[in-house]
């Protein structure tokens, strides 16, 4: 297996949203994007499948020293080694990549969020970060081309953590940051025990109204002259926007069980998207005060 097959391999297995926005591209970003992916994929697991956190801190320091090698000219790892080709001509830098695998290590070190500062910080790094590099895939010509993909980046793991609420509470996670539950009367330990209330409605209500206002500031901040380059990112929107609204929909029954939605109805929204280069909300956002 070479180094792209073990990559699409890992993209293909994983049933992400994020298989849908690779479809489009043309070979050589599409092995970079999937390339990029695989990498966040082999990070992540560390954490989520290693249950000596001793263990999983090593990991993540070989990783550090693995990106290293990758930029300097050794990398030893197939991932690694389908990503080294792209990473100059897309912008793939040592730090950001540092930063993925930073953003896992706080999965290590802390599982609760005081505040919204403290989660944005988590996000940057586990999703943010990553939109950025993304962007540079895509093809980006404007600085506040990075500013928009780190604001989708934030979006999308904000509707992550509605989406894996119960989920995660059964790791003894709870992202929902505290100054949040303790405003709608909520106790860590409801979360815990998935004890779903009028209350916790009213607190997962807040949370997507602040994931709803971080997709309408990054369309407000994409520049035109940018769109149809950036339309794999839009394509995600799409796709996890429509999650957050059918969760919502749902009255946020996220606490025993994981909304999805169907590939065919992933693959309609890719294609629309691909399309007419507007995932849904993307023109209101635009006509706002400030926006694009």
């Amino acid at each position: 297996m070479t180094p792209d097959e073990y990559c699409q391999d890992k993209a293909a297995r994983s049933g992400s949203s994020f298989y849908y926005s690779f479809l489009f591209l043309p070979p050589e970003r599409r092995r970079a994007i999937t390339a990029l992916y695989a990498f966040c994929r082999e990070v992540d697991d560390v954490v989520d499948e290693m249950r000596d956190a001793g263990v999983a801190r090593t990991k993540l320091d070989w990783w550090r020293a693995e990106v290293d090698r990758m930029f300097s000219g050794a990398p030893t790892h197939p991932v690694t080694r389908a990503l080294q080709p792209h990473a100059d001509r897309y912008d793939i830098s040592r730090g950001r990549l540092i930063e993925v695998i930073d953003g896992m290590q706080m999965d290590l070190e802390q599982n609760r969020y005081l505040d919204y500062t403290g989660l944005a910080l988590y996000c940057r790094r586990a999703a943010g970060v990553v939109g950025e590099m993304a962007s540079g895939i895509f093809g980006r010509t404007e600085p506040a081309t990075l500013r928009y993909a780190d604001t989708l980046g934030l979006a999308f793991q904000l509707t992550n953590i509605i989406r894996d609420v119960g989920e995660d509470a059964r790791k003894g996670r709870v992202y929902l940051p505290i100054e949040d539950l303790q405003r709608f009367g909520v106790t860590v330990g409801e979360i815990l025990g998935c004890r779903h209330s009028d209350r916790f409605v009213a607190l997962m209500r807040f949370q997507t109204e602040r994931a709803r206002e971080r997709y309408r500031e990054a369309y407000a901040l994409l520049p035109e002259i940018d769109r149809r380059a950036q339309r794999p990112g839009l394509i995600m929107s799409a796709i996890y926007s429509t999650l957050l609204e059918e969760i919502a929909r749902d009255d946020f029954l996220v606490l025993d069980r994981r909304t999805s939605l169907t590939p065919i109805r992933k693959l309609w929204l890719a294609w629309r998207t691909w399309v007419s280069g507007r995932p849904p909300g993307f023109d209101a956002a635009r006509r706002l005060p400030g926006g694009g």
